[in-house]
């Protein structure tokens, strides 16, 4: 797909109930929406990249949440996935596709950082975020899950699955999201620089950033 084939994707794409949404599995929706977003040739797939947020205790805060009880949108999840959009030179900030988040559907990624993510909001360290990057085409063709995860100990759902099939990965895997949730702020990236783009680029795990290195590993990817 050429650059000129790709739609404002500010205009075209606000309305959240575009995409498929189930409840609490989050990983297989932005695992669709990455597909839809280049279907539709809104997003050329090698600009997106999905972000798994978690860290070793399964806590972490989001604020303007659409699950949250609290005026402030503020919860806590075990883990939640987004996706960015790394906008090409010439247009605008880089933005965030949340279908979990009460804000502008998509939003800019600085502003989603303001407003969700809040870096400046002083955190227990049990709470300190980590996030995964993923690039998208490496996503799309490793990621599996069988929903197993979403099962009690007697093999109950914990919330209902989505209708279709369970995503399986081209080389036949059947389940490796734990991969991607299990996370650590010990392992977080040291310096954000051409080698974690390259690192990124290449490793179907991605790479990992710490609290407040979100914004700066994105602005090292080129246009």
């Amino acid at each position: 797909m050429s650059n000129n084939q790709v739609l404002d994707s500010d205009s075209s794409y606000s309305d959240v109930s575009q995409f498929h949404h189930t409840p609490s599995y989050c990983e297989e929706n932005v695992y669709l929406l990455c597909k839809k977003l280049c279907a539709d040739g809104v997003a050329d797939v090698s600009d997106l990249f999905v972000v798994f947020i978690s860290n070793e205790h399964k806590h972490i805060p989001l604020w303007h949440q659409k699950a949250s009880h609290r005026a402030d949108g503020i919860i806590l999840w075990d883990y939640h996935v987004i996706c960015i959009q790394k906008r090409k030179e010439g247009k605008s900030m880089d933005l965030v596709w949340d279908l979990d988040a009460t804000l502008p559907f998509p939003s800019t990624l600085a502003s989603y950082v303001s407003e969700s993510i809040r870096p400046s909001f002083e955190l227990f360290s049990e709470f300190q975020r980590v996030f995964r990057v993923v690039h998208a085409p490496l996503f799309l063709r490793y990621f599996a899950s069988d929903r197993r995860h979403m099962k009690d100990s007697k093999g109950n759902w914990m919330s209902p699955p989505p209708e279709y099939k369970p995503i399986v990965a081209e080389d036949g895997s059947v389940h490796n999201l734990n991969q991607y949730i299990e996370m650590s702020t010990k392992d977080v990236l040291k310096d954000v620089g051409e080698e974690s783009v390259n690192a990124v680029l290449t490793k179907q795990l991605g790479v990992l950033v710490g609290e407040g290195q979100l914004e700066q590993f994105f602005s090292c990817i080129a246009n």
